[in-house]
């Protein structure tokens, strides 16, 4: 018998932007180790990259 996948929750592309004055700007911190181009995932005690595993833990 098969086993059932878990259906993946994506996040929307455009969920990583904001609109300033008609203008496309990045919501997130970009990673200082791998550069532009790799945004960082923001959780609820932190900014991780998961490309390189660097991890920023919030105040």
């Amino acid at each position: 018998m098969a086993a059932k996948k878990k259906a993946s929750t994506s996040v929307r592309r455009s969920s990583a932007y904001k609109i300033e004055s008609g203008k496309a700007v990045l919501a997130r911190k970009v990673c200082p180790r791998c550069g532009p181009g790799v945004v960082m995932a923001d959780h609820k005690d932190r900014t991780a990259c998961g490309k390189c595993g660097y991890t920023e833990f919030k105040k």
